[in-house]
């Protein structure tokens, strides 16, 4: 990843219906060259998807959770994930070290449907018990771009305000 790459998801990022021509007119390069770099980075897996970045709490979620999930031994964690995956609340889901053996984000309408989350959670004999901790307040939200900017060599718009202050 170069700096041209960095500068192309950033742009995408902040701007994801822009258009290749459009893109190609801000960036000061030919169409053929961001066309080439948007294909490369699709098909090496850097950018995943085109899709809206959605709020679970403007749609009805405010009640973000972290389940630590212990699975029975001998189950695997396959069994637990495709019964996770069927659980539309379960937003993400990670094999982990340490105590227990899964995490998951999960989100729910209150703290009352939390306990119905746990419950589906929960309904996979795979899982002997797990632990929970509710999410107070979101104090940086999921981002990729720093990481972009650090790993293409240019500042990002993060480190460009932080650098300001």
């Amino acid at each position: 990843m170069d700096a041209l790459d960095g500068r192309l998801i950033e742009l995408f990022a902040h701007e994801p219906r822009i258009g290749v021509l459009e893109a190609s007119r801000r960036l000061s390069v030919a169409r053929g060259t961001v066309q080439a770099r948007i294909d490369r980075l699709v098909s090496t897996g850097v950018i995943r998807g085109w899709g809206p970045d959605l709020s679970p709490a403007a749609i009805g979620f405010p009640v973000t959770a972290f389940l630590t999930l212990e699975i029975r031994q001998g189950s695997g964690h396959d069994v637990v994930a495709r019964h996770l995956a069927q659980v539309p609340e379960v937003l993400e889901a990670f094999t982990i070290t340490g105590a227990g053996d899964m995490w998951c984000r999960v989100v729910a309408r209150s703290n009352t449907d939390l306990q119905r989350v746990i419950d589906l959670v929960l309904g996979s004999s795979s899982i002997e018990r797990s632990t929970t901790v509710i999410a107070l307040a979101e104090q940086v939200p999921f981002r990729t771009l720093p990481l972009v900017a650090s790993e293409a060599g240019a500042p990002s718009e993060a480190q460009d305000s932080l650098a300001a202050t």
